[in-house]
């Protein structure tokens, strides 16, 4: 069976009451959660945080995934 880590899975988000959807590795997905259950808020929640603090010119998903690192990063340090 092949590792199926590195392909991208589709869910959706509601951000200030719009759906949208983004497409993250499930590592990230599964960081995500995590990194929102530790902040007492909901994936939603977090979502429409990082994407308020997002230029224009990142996508969402891209943005939540520097998210997870830099969250990661500080964790280790």
């Amino acid at each position: 069976m092949a590792d199926t880590a590195g392909r991208p899975v589709k869910r959706s988000l509601t951000l200030r009451g719009h759906r949208t959807s983004v497409s993250l590795e499930e590592p990230f997905w599964t960081a995500f959660r995590g990194m929102a259950e530790a902040r007492g808020q909901t994936l939603n929640g977090l979502a429409t945080e990082i994407d308020e603090a997002r230029g224009a010119e990142v996508g969402l998903a891209s943005a939540i995934r520097v998210a997870v690192l830099r969250d990661l990063q500080r964790q280790s340090e």
